[in-house]
C-alpha cells in the first residue's frame, strides 16, 4: 500500500490530504473528494477541485440532454409571441421560427 504522507525518495514530507466534501454545480448534491483522489490531483498539477459528483460527470461524459434556457419574447416581424433559445439584446430584431425560415429562402445566393 502506498504511503502518501512522505516521498523517501525526495528526503521531505508530502503535503497531507483529508477527505473533503464538496458540493456539485449540477445536482446541489454533496460528495466527498478523497484524499487519494486529492493525492493525484495534485500529481497531475491540477488546479482545481472536482465541480461535480460522480453521477453528474458520468452524465455529462455519456452526453446527456444538455439544459438550454428558453426566453419568451415577441416576434418582431409578425408580432407573435415565440420562444428563443438566447437572452435577446437590445435594438436587434427577434424572429420566430417561421419568420426567420422565411427571412433564410428570400435571400438570394450570392456568387
Amino acid at each position: 500500500m502506498a504511503d502518501f504522507l512522505a516521498f523517501p525518495f525526495l528526503g521531505k514530507p508530502a503535503m497531507e490530504f483529508t477527505d473533503r466534501v464538496l458540493k456539485c454545480i449540477d445536482c446541489g448534491a454533496e460528495f466527498v473528494f478523497t484524499a487519494g483522489e486529492q493525492v493525484f490531483f495534485h500529481d497531475k498539477q491540477f488546479k482545481n477541485d472536482p465541480k461535480r459528483c460522480k453521477q453528474c460527470k458520468a452524465k455529462r461524459v455519456r452526453g446527456g440532454p444538455r439544459v438550454r434556457s428558453e426566453t419568451r419574447t415577441t416576434c418582431s416581424e409578425c408580432g407573435e409571441e415565440t420562444t428563443v433559445p438566447f437572452k435577446p439584446t437590445q435594438g436587434r430584431p427577434v424572429l420566430c421560427r417561421s419568420c426567420f425560415q422565411q427571412q433564410g429562402q428570400a435571400k438570394p445566393a450570392a456568387d
